[in-house]
């Protein structure tokens, strides 16, 4: 006998249940191994992670996150962000950082990279399928500022317990252990990010793009310029991510003739996070640069005759500097404070052995 239309709709009302359990238990399995330890950037099957995502949803998704680092109670996190446009010279070192640590759950990596790179062949180790969806970046525009809130999106939205967020280059190095670089940062409810005010060529800058573009949003009293390489807490990565006005101003192109003055990256964050929340803020970078053999605008570039153990004892021991004296003299909590330079750079490709040859005893022992 030929089932009825009754019995047809029994037969599909008794078999819902089952198909909302499954699915129920499918989207639970999914949620919790995307932030099981130690986490991978693999390429997961949900939106987060999609690499067509528009950077406008992107931005939105993650200023909608919790401000504070979750569950409750959960060992924080540290995100190590590598910003380059290439392979990665000094690997090898952090492949030991990384490695000679046992709180192997205690941090994450993120790279954004140039998109046309053969990843898999490049990027072994500690740092395979670390690489987040990445846009082309090029100095004297927008982009690298752009990637550098893309790269705190996604380490946003990929593991709720991320507290601090360090961005580094491919030619930083560590000066310290895992170990004793968490212990500092941890223990600081503020962002390390340098913001100077009174700079010379803080006005070419701000008029990059136009005597009078930046009006009324950020007047050049307001301006501020800083290294990119800061440490931002989870709290001001949301803010961040979550700005539209600011970014406004500073994503838009300068002008041709006012290319060599043009360095975003260096102006926008230290300007947004000054305006928003000065006292948040430690006004000093961690990573140690020097500008005193510098040229064309680039920071001097140690090799390999530099390197060796009371050279990083030194850059150890250099206090860093604590925005304007202006500043320092407002603040007695800045003029009091001796935080120690975790990182470094620039280190050229072949400074790698000497660096290895010294690291166990010297940069990676405190």
């Amino acid at each position: 006998m030929s089932p009825t239309p009754l019995t047809l709709l029994c037969a599909l009302l008794l078999t819902l249940p089952l198909a909302i359990v499954f699915t129920i238990n499918t989207d639970l399995t999914t949620i919790t191994t995307t932030v099981s330890p130690p986490p991978q950037l693999q390429k997961p099957n949900n939106r987060f992670m999609d690499e067509e995502m528009d950077d406008k949803l992107l931005f939105h998704l993650a200023s909608r996150l919790n401000p504070n680092p979750s569950p409750a109670g959960a060992p924080k996190k540290l995100a190590f962000m590598f910003l380059t446009t290439d392979r990665l010279p000094l690997a090898p070192l952090w492949e030991l950082y990384f490695n000679r640590t046992k709180a192997k759950h205690l941090y994450n990596i993120y790279i954004h990279a140039d998109p046309n790179l053969r990843y898999d062949l490049l990027l072994q180790g500690v740092f395979s399928n670390r690489t987040i969806p990445s846009k082309p970046t090029r100095r004297n525009t927008p982009t690298l500022a752009a990637a550098h809130r893309r790269l705190l999106a996604r380490a946003l939205l990929h593991d709720p317990a991320n507290y601090m967020f360090a961005l580094l280059s491919p030619s930083c190095i560590p000066l310290h252990s895992f170990d004793f670089t968490y212990k500092t940062l941890m223990s600081s409810k503020k962002s390390f990010i340098e913001i100077l005010q009174n700079e010379v060529g803080a006005w070419g800058r701000w008029t990059a793009r136009g005597e009078t573009v930046m009006l009324p949003e950020v007047s050049y009293e307001r301006f501020r310029i800083g290294s990119q390489f800061s440490v931002l807490t989870r709290h001001h990565a949301r803010v961040v991510v979550a700005d539209t006005r600011l970014w406004s101003k500073f994503k838009l192109p300068c002008l041709k003739e006012n290319i060599g003055r043009c360095y975003p990256e260096e102006n926008y964050f230290p300007t947004l996070l000054s305006m928003v929340d000065r006292r948040g803020c430690v006004p000093a970078t961690l990573t140690y640069v020097d500008w005193k053999r510098g040229q064309h605008g680039h920071p001097y570039t140690f090799q390999a005759s530099d390197v060796g153990p009371e050279f990083i004892k030194t850059l150890r021991g250099v206090r860093p500097r604590y925005g304007d004296e202006e500043m320092n003299g407002s603040d007695a909590s800045v003029i009091r404070r001796n935080d120690p330079f975790l990182f470094a750079r620039k280190f050229g490709a072949d400074t790698v052995g000497a660096l290895l040859d010294i690291a166990d005893d010297v940069v990676l022992r405190e």
